[in-house]
């Protein structure tokens, strides 16, 4: 079982890098960055750092990348001290054709599946994502390339349960 599970999420990291190289000429931390950003305009730099896996230091630079390319511009923080990280219009349309182009790489690894396959596969997908964070720095590095808008309009993210304060454990989905 896990050497199946490592062909396959190797496969589709492999797919998804591809993907992103191509999606505006992002990196894939870049890539990461507008997404989250996307998702949630105001993030300070700090925060990003966790979300994208970099020191402060790193953190600070992509940004500078990230504004020198007219991707994200920085605003007044709320306590005056940091500031917030907030995409651009052509910030905004890169994060969302690295999403499209996340989701043309990976559909071709369904396509052998059959609906009744499909909607059992994503049901314990579901369930194993749900182990991937146990709080929320955790699951907002999880998902840093992810499609906020399929969680919100499905049955909800399987990292929910790490927006409770009181949270321990992921929870079963089932």
């Amino acid at each position: 079982m896990t050497q199946i599970l490592g062909v396959t999420a190797l496969a589709a990291v492999d797919r998804l890098r591809s993907a992103v190289a191509g999606a505006d000429g992002l990196g894939e931390v870049e890539a990461a960055a507008l997404v989250h950003l996307n998702a949630w305009p105001g993030t300070s730099v700090i925060d990003l750092a966790g979300v994208v896996g970099r020191s402060q230091p790193a953190t600070v630079r992509l940004v500078d990348r990230l504004v020198d390319r007219g991707l994200l511009h920085r605003e007044a923080g709320l306590d005056r001290r940091t500031l917030s990280l907030v995409p651009t219009e052509h910030g905004c349309r890169a994060a969302e054709a690295v999403l499209k182009a996340r989701a043309r790489a990976l559909a071709p690894m369904l396509a052998g599946l059959s609906a009744r396959e499909r909607a059992t596969f994503e049901r314990l997908l579901e369930r194993v994502t749900a182990g991937l964070a146990e709080d929320l720095p955790g699951a907002t590095h999880a998902c840093r390339l992810c499609d906020r808008d399929t969680c919100a309009s499905g049955p909800g993210c399987p990292l929910e349960h790490t927006n409770a304060p009181d949270a321990q454990r992921p929870a079963t989905r089932s």
